[in-house]
C-alpha cells in the first residue's frame, strides 16, 4: 500500500529535554524514492540556531514536531520565524512498539508528514500565546484559592463552628469579621457579634446559634491564620494577572469587544475566551471544528451497529469550564434567549446536558461574531423572545358543515 506524497522535501523532529533528533526526507518526483539525512542537536540556543540553519541549507522549510511537554516551546519560538512548523500531539505520531528509537521516531514523523497524515495542533499568534499563558496561570491560582478555602472550612467544622450553614457566603464581610473576632478573643459576647452582622442578614439568631460551643485548638488556629494569609496573597496575584490580561488585550479589543453583548459573558470572560481561541477564526474550518476542539460536542463511538458511550471528550480543559460558567450566568434570566433554550432542552435531556448545549451555542455565536464582526442577533431571536400570540380558529358555517360531513353525520335525522 502506497500513500500519495504531498511534501517532497520535509523534516521531522523527535524532541526531548536535552536532545533533538532531526530528519530531512527528500523524495524524488519520478521514482518517489526518499533519501534521509539525520542529525542530533542539543536544546541550547546556539544549537537551535544551528538546527534552523541546517534545515534552510537543505531547502527544507516544512518541519513537523511533536508537542512533548513544554520542551517544544523554545524550539518553536526559534524556528517559526523562517520555517513552517507543524506541531502535533504525540498520540498521532506514535511509532510501533518494539522498533522504537529516537532516530526511527524522527524518521517516522517525517514519513507521516510527507504524506500529510499528521493532524495539526492549533497554535495561535505569539501575542495570543502570551495571553493564554497568563490566563492559564490565573486559572491555576483560582484553583489554589478554592483549595485553601476548602481547608479553611474544614477547620471551621473541626472547631464546631457552623457559620457556613448560617450565612450565604462563609468568606463574605459578615463571616470574615466574626472570624476575626473569634480568633482574637477566647470569650465571645453576643452584643459584639450582633454589631458585626450586616444589616441585610435576616436570621441573626441563627448566626449566634452556629457559634455556640465552639473551641479553636492551637493547631487549627495556626492553620486558619496561614490559610487566610495565603488566600489574601492569592487574591493579589489573581488581580495582578487580570490587570496584565486587560493591558495585553486592549490593542485587540476591536476583534472581540462586541461578544460581551451576549448575556453571561463579561469583559474578563471575553478576554479569557480570546486567549484560548485567538482572534483569527480562519484557523478553524468551521464552527463545528471549533466546538469539537473545545470538547463540547458528543463523540462518535459505534461498532457493529452498536452505539457505545457518546460523552463529550476531555478536550478544552481551560475553555470548557469557562464557557459552562458563562452558560450558568446566562440562564439566570429564564426569559432571555439562552434561558428559554435551556428550559426547553432541560425538559428532555436534564440539567447537565442542557448546560453543555448552551455552552456549545455560545461558542458557535462567538465564532461567527469574531469571524464576521456582526453583533449578537440569532435568526430565531425575535420569535423566541417575543413569540406571537396564537390566533384561535374561527368557526364558520361552511367549515362547520364540512366538519360534519367528514365525521359522517346523518343530516336526514334533522327536522326543519
Amino acid at each position: 500500500m502506497t500513500f500519495k506524497v504531498v511534501r517532497f522535501i520535509c523534516g521531522g523532529m523527535d524532541v526531548h529535554k536535552n536532545l533533538i533528533v532531526a530528519t530531512i526526507g527528500t523524495t524524488d518526483r519520478q521514482t518517489l524514492i526518499t533519501e534521509y539525512i539525520q542529525q542530533s542537536f542539543s536544546t541550547f540556543y546556539s544549537d537551535l540556531i544551528r538546527l534552523k540553519e541546517w534545515f534552510i541549507s537543505h531547502d527544507c522549510y516544512d518541519v513537523c514536531m511533536e508537542s512533548t511537554g513544554k520542551y517544544w516551546i523554545p524550539i518553536y519560538n526559534v524556528l517559526e520565524t523562517e520555517l513552517n512548523i507543524c506541531l502535533t500531539h504525540p498520540k498521532y505520531v506514535k511509532a510501533i512498539k518494539g522498533k522504537k528509537t529516537d532516530k526511527r521516531d524522527s524518521k517516522w514523523i517525517c514519513d507521516l508528514y510527507k504524506c500529510d497524515l499528521v493532524k495539526h495542533s492549533f497554535i495561535p499568534k505569539k501575542e495570543i500565546r502570551e495571553m493564554r499563558e497568563i490566563a492559564r496561570y490565573r486559572c491555576k491560582l483560582v484553583y489554589m484559592r478554592s483549595s485553601e478555602r476548602n481547608r479553611y472550612q474544614n477547620c471551621l467544622t473541626v472547631s464546631n463552628i457552623s457559620l457556613a450553614s448560617a450565612v450565604s457566603d462563609p468568606f463574605g464581610k459578615t463571616a470574615t469579621n466574626i472570624m476575626k473576632e473569634l480568633m482574637q478573643s477566647e470569650v465571645i459576647e453576643d452584643d459584639k457579634i450582633l454589631k458585626l452582622i450586616h444589616k441585610n442578614c435576616k436570621d441573626k439568631d441563627k448566626i449566634l446559634d452556629s457559634l455556640q460551643g465552639y473551641h479553636i485548638e492551637s493547631d487549627q488556629r495556626f492553620k486558619m491564620d496561614t490559610v487566610m494569609n495565603h488566600i489574601e496573597y492569592l487574591d493579589k496575584q489573581i488581580q495582578a494577572c487580570e490587570a496584565e490580561l486587560i493591558k495585553r488585550a486592549y490593542p485587540l479589543r476591536d476583534y472581540f469587544q462586541h461578544i460581551t453583548h451576549i448575556k453571561g459573558i463579561s469583559a474578563l470572560s471575553a478576554i479569557l475566551i480570546v486567549s484560548e481561541i485567538g482572534t483569527d477564526m480562519n484557523q478553524f474550518e468551521s464552527d463545528k471544528q471549533l466546538v469539537n476542539w473545545a470538547g463540547l460536542s458528543p463523540a462518535n463511538n459505534e461498532s457493529a451497529n452498536k452505539k457505545k458511550s457518546v460523552r463529550i471528550s476531555k478536550a478544552g480543559q481551560y475553555l470548557k469550564p469557562l464557557l459552562v460558567q458563562c452558560a450558568l450566568s446566562s440562564i439566570k434570566d429564564k426569559n432571555s434567549y439562552f434561558g428559554i433554550k435551556y428550559c426547553r432542552i432541560k425538559k428532555r435531556r436534564g440539567h447537565k446536558k442542557a448546560i453543555i448545549a448552551i455552552a456549545r451555542m455560545m461558542l458557535v455565536c462567538i465564532y461567527h461574531m469574531i469571524l464576521t464582526g456582526e453583533e449578537f442577533n440569532p435568526c430565531d431571536y425575535e420569535s423566541l423572545t417575543n413569540p406571537k400570540p396564537k390566533k384561535e380558529p374561527i368557526m364558520t358555517v361552511e367549515s362547520a358543515l364540512q366538519f360534519l360531513k367528514d365525521s359522517n353525520f346523518d343530516f336526514s335525522s334533522i327536522q326543519l
